[in-house]
């Protein structure tokens, strides 16, 4: 595993579901991430998965043209894309040319893989920003886990 230094005071972790439906605000979000580092937030861990993490991606993406932020890809394993479908797998590839740091929390897939990139997320950060609808699910658990570490939740 490789493991990155960087202070937990300023740094968020992302969460959200890989199905995303109409009720995720793009604008809110976007004013949401604008908020925390207008607060000092500067290290936004995000685990690359379809969905909402590949969305707060390309907000971050877009903000850091004009903010000096770091997106940290948070890999759980090397084969994390390869049940990505084409147009996913290339959206992949690009996402990890542009983020400023990648750790990857596992040389191979496990059954924890996922978990740990979630834990390892949340245990570096003092806020997670959660995109969860449901009550199950690796996004849900993180939420569950985050409030136990009494860290700041934001839900969008």
């Amino acid at each position: 595993m490789s493991e990155l230094m960087l202070n937990p005071a300023k740094s968020v972790a992302l969460t959200g579901h890989r199905k995303v439906d109409l009720s995720l605000d793009i604008d809110n979000l976007k004013k949401v991430f604008l908020g925390l580092i207008d607060k000092g937030f500067e290290n936004f861990f995000i685990g690359m998965a379809v969905g909402f993490d590949t969305i707060a991606f390309n907000v971050l993406e877009d903000i850091r043209k004009q903010k000096d932020i770091k997106l940290i890809a948070c890999i759980p394993c090397p084969e994390q894309a390869k049940n990505f479908d084409y147009k996913e797998k290339a959206e992949y590839d690009r996402m990890l040319e542009s983020a400023n740091e990648k750790v990857i929390l596992s040389p191979h897939y496990t059954k924890l893989c996922f978990i740990n990139r979630n834990r390892y997320m949340v245990d570096n950060s003092s806020v997670l920003v959660a995109y969860v609808r449901e009550k199950k699910g690796g996004s849900y658990q993180t939420k569950l886990y985050a409030k136990k570490k009494g860290i700041t939740i934001i839900e969008v």
